[in-house]
């Protein structure tokens, strides 16, 4: 687990960007804080910060060389399978001079080429520079669990693990409008694109060939889905089940593999139990940890966590904090964020991580399970709409109403009611428009509605139009749970999910890994039938009666409760002062050019009314947003 980055100059011209190598390197420092390195040549240079896992010895120093001095590799992420890797290039008569999976790669492409990434099992994000003919290759892993950024214009090609590197090259700062209104219905940005103009996000699943001046992107792998051939094998439900045990068992198994101190996110839930519960069986004194909410007790779970900590005997440490702790910690959270990120629980993930990295540097986490196997909310309406009756109809039908009841996600009745009026609107709506609705905070109106004149005229809307087709091609207007699925796994699970959790975990030098985003575990979930996942009754269905015998019966007797930051509190208390007379203070607002005034206000106003709806989440990635504004702009 490392932060990477690299410059290839085209010309003379483009060699000043070399001049920034430190710099940009330097500006990974927390996601790498046990070593540095550097190469610099005439017209490539290489930059990585290491946090060493594996062999934590001078011999995993990056930039790695081949023994021949003609390949480079620089490398962020962990290989699982480097053990048989170097068995089959052993026999092929490759000698090792280290114990890292980092050598193991960088043989392996030697050895192999692009045929090598089909035989990784990891998460990774990697370049290799070949000397000999001035090339240089990238490429990302199958979910997009380690991100990569990259910019190239006519003098040079510039990457990197996050866009704070990228910057320290000397990149023009200039607002990709198309990329903001995405932004403010999402609350992130997905890739390919980024809020600046021509820095871009590779694909998971994709690679990069940069050679005489020339840039080729290709797919190496795609999640093999085929809603024609699902269950192939024509496994019983029990059948699937028992599979599903011996693919997450061996995928746990795998991410064991470390030289420093290892644990488990222990959150309560039904994901992080499971991972809880198969690693407990081969780490004797598992480490976990838990967050618990002194000050909201109806989302705290830690007895539920500690019911699963108990049956499986960990080392287990609770985190508990209060709404202040979560406060003083929002400053950092922002000033990490080098784009725009609004989903407000990077928050707690953050202190979870700090606190974390103080007693583990590894921890195994829960996340994915969700997309695969149909954990949200919004897949339980989905399965309604497929499925609709009387109470379908009746929501439906009542949609004039929701629309003018109060709205807040802070009360119990007021979030149902919200709820209903999203039902509602999503029952009317083609299932592309739907699903797309489901995913955001606003609809493109009210998002169109907040940017000025100049910015409305700034934004293309043909293009904006193909970014959204783009980010919805997987999906068929008769689509179902599967499909809805596989969208969410190209969308919001690397847009959202994994950039919240890379973001925060390495902004404290800690690696998080995923078991249920093993690739043979996401095959298997994609061929099955979507009544193994989801029913009238149960979401995530197979997970939960797979792994029944492993966990306390108490955690199925219960309803799954995320938890909200806030923000609502904090932005009409303690954060009040600051909405209206710094990040959206008219006057600023006027001089910046960006939003709206008018819009802006109205939505302050909306705010601190006793109606406030999801104002709290826009007027947050505003927030976000303005902070970024302010320092990186």
């Amino acid at each position: 687990m490392c932060g990477i980055t690299g410059a290839y100059a085209f010309n003379e011209i483009g060699r000043i960007s070399l001049i920034h190598l430190g710099q940009a390197t330097d500006a990974l420092a927390y996601r790498g804080p046990d070593d540095r390195g550097t190469h610099l040549g005439h017209f490539c240079g290489l930059g990585h910060r290491r946090l060493s896992i594996l062999d934590p010895t001078p011999d995993g120093h990056q930039p790695m060389w081949d023994d021949s001095g003609r390949y480079a590799l620089i490398f962020n992420g962990e290989i699982y399978n480097f053990r048989a890797l170097r068995q089959e290039l052993e026999a092929k008569g490759f000698a090792f001079h280290s114990q890292t999976d980092t050598e193991v790669l960088l043989k392996g492409y030697v050895a192999w080429g692009e045929a090598l990434l089909p035989r990784l099992n990891g998460f990774f994000a990697f370049s290799v520079y070949d000397q000999q003919e001035e090339s240089l290759f990238i490429a990302r892993d199958r979910m997009g669990i380690k991100p990569l950024l990259w910019y190239r214009d006519d003098d040079r090609f510039v990457f990197a693990s996050e866009m704070k590197s990228l910057l320290a090259y000397g990149l023009p700062r200039e607002l990709n409008y198309e990329a903001l209104h995405l932004y403010l219905q999402l609350n992130y940005v997905p890739a390919p694109h980024s809020l600046l103009q021509g820095v871009h996000k590779l694909l998971p699943g994709h690679s990069m060939l940069l050679k005489g001046g020339e840039v080729s992107i290709k797919q190496w792998w795609q999640v093999p889905y085929d809603p024609h051939k699902l269950n192939p094998l024509k496994l019983s439900y029990e059948q699937q089940q028992e599979r599903l045990r011996e693919l997450m068992d061996l995928s746990v198994q795998r991410r064991l593999v470390a030289d420093v101190p290892l644990g488990a996110f222990l959150s309560g839930g039904i994901d992080s139990s499971v991972i809880t519960a198969l690693a407990a069986r081969h780490v004797p004194k598992l480490n976990t940890f838990s967050i618990g909410y002194r000050d909201e007790p109806f989302f705290d779970e830690t007895q539920y966590a500690r019911l699963v900590a108990d049956k499986h005997q960990t080392e287990h440490t609770v985190f508990s904090l209060s709404n202040h702790d979560l406060y003083e910690h929002l400053q950092e959270v922002l000033d990490y964020l080098d784009e725009p990120f609004a989903d407000s629980s990077a928050i707690p993930v953050y202190i979870l991580s700090k606190r974390t990295k103080k007693i583990a540097t590894v921890a195994l986490s829960g996340d994915g399970a969700d997309e695969l196997f149909s954990g949200y909310n919004k897949h339980q309406a989905f399965w309604r709409t497929l499925h609709p009756g009387a109470a379908e109809a009746g929501v439906s039908a009542l949609l004039p109403l929701w629309k003018v009841l109060p709205k807040s996600r802070s009360g119990t009745l007021s979030n149902k009611i919200r709820q209903f009026q999203r039902f509602g609107e999503g029952m009317r709506l083609p299932l592309k428009e739907r699903y797309w609705r489901w995913a955001t905070f606003a609809t493109e109106g009210e998002s169109l509605q907040l940017l000025s004149p100049q910015s409305r005229q700034q934004l293309s809307e043909a293009l904006y139009s193909q970014y959204k087709a783009e980010l919805l091609q997987y999906l068929p207007e008769k689509g179902g749970i599967n499909d809805i699925l596989y969208t969410d796994v190209q969308l919001v699970l690397p847009g959202d999910m994994l950039t919240k959790v890379d973001l925060m975990s390495m902004a404290n030098g800690l690696e998080v890994r995923v078991p249920f985003l093993d690739h043979e575990v996401v095959q298997f979930a994609f061929s099955l039938p979507a009544d193994s996942k989801i029913n009238g009754q149960m979401k995530k269905r197979i997970v939960q009666d797979a792994f029944r015998d492993l966990l306390p019966p108490e955690l199925y007797q219960r309803p799954k409760r995320g938890f909200e930051v806030p923000l609502l509190k904090w932005f009409r208390t303690d954060l009040r002062s600051k909405i209206e007379n710094h990040w959206l203070q008219d006057a600023f607002i006027e001089e910046q050019g960006i939003f709206d005034v008018t819009a802006t206000r109205a939505l302050k106003q909306q705010l601190f009314s006793s109606n406030p709806g999801d104002a709290h989440a826009r007027i947050w990635a505003l927030i976000v947003f303005q902070d970024w504004w302010k320092r990186m702009m």
